[in-house]
């Protein structure tokens, strides 16, 4: 792969895998504007896939680590590590068993580009029409397995795992921000479980030297990551997700112009 690919790819990713406009849906449209080839290249590639994950896991372990010190010393803080682990549970047993039988159909530009539109909708509906008052603090057992739940979506691309958590709390009626940090929280074992699955691959393909594409992708990847998260949480601090879910709406339609203008399939 070349090097602008992978320095171009792995910003795409580090800053699209938190804010909840779906990461691949732009990497769809990445590979349409550079090589016109499907969204899967990026995914063939398990040395910079694993590196990747590494470092988008970094970025939001770095940027929550008061939160994560704080759950671990326990105290009335554990209780959020016990829901986050509680609503991780559904999708790492998705996620396993979508691993053993990889449908393509799923991986088609055609679904990301439907999912990227529709749940963006359902992200300015939900966020337009409930109350934004709930914090972390008031959150039940009940929120958040069914916040897990709806995290299974996200297994299908487009859907996006930020998009749909944050839609599922902004359902039950948290404030932004609260939504917003609840989805990152979880996204740590969500990228974990991820790059695990990645790492297991790796060993297999006996390709697991660590080159300086490897090292680029991950530190791009980590600043990048960093970087998303620090400005959507500051932007969720004074207004909505609407300008997110806008772009979601724009992004859609332009992968389903490049789909069914025959650009990409």
């Amino acid at each position: 792969m070349a090097l602008y690919h992978i320095v171009i790819l792995a910003l795409i990713q580090g800053i699209t895998e938190f804010l909840p406009i779906s990461s691949s849906g732009h990497l769809a449209l990445a590979h349409a504007v550079m090589d016109g080839d499907s969204a899967g290249r990026w995914g063939e590639n398990l040395t910079l896939d694993v590196a990747v994950h590494v470092g988008t896991l970094f970025s939001v372990l770095v940027y929550f680590r008061r939160d994560i010190m704080a759950m671990l010393r326990g105290g009335a803080d554990s209780k959020l590590l016990r829901f986050v682990i509680a609503a991780s549970v559904p999708v790492i047993i998705a996620g396993f068993a979508l691993h053993l039988f990889q449908p393509d159909w799923l991986r088609s530009v055609e679904v990301i580009a439907w999912t990227t539109l529709i749940f963006g909708i359902l992200l300015w509906w939900v966020d337009k029409s409930k109350p934004a008052e709930r914090d972390l603090q008031s959150m039940g057992m009940k929120d958040a397995l069914l916040i897990g739940l709806a995290q299974i979506l996200a297994l299908v691309p487009g859907v996006s795992r930020s998009g749909i958590t944050m839609s599922a709390a902004r359902w039950f009626g948290f404030s932004r921000v609260e939504a917003a940090r609840f989805s990152l929280l979880l996204a740590i074992i969500a990228i974990s479980g991820a790059g695990t699955l990645g790492g297991i691959g790796l060993v297999k393909s006996g390709d697991a030297a660590l080159g300086f594409d490897a090292l680029l992708a991950a530190s791009l990847a980590f600043l990048s990551g960093l970087g998303a998260i620090a400005l959507m949480m500051r932007w969720l601090e004074r207004a909505s997700f609407a300008p997110f879910a806008l772009y979601r709406v724009v992004l859609g339609i332009v992968l389903l112009g490049i789909v069914y203008g025959g650009v990409l399939g």
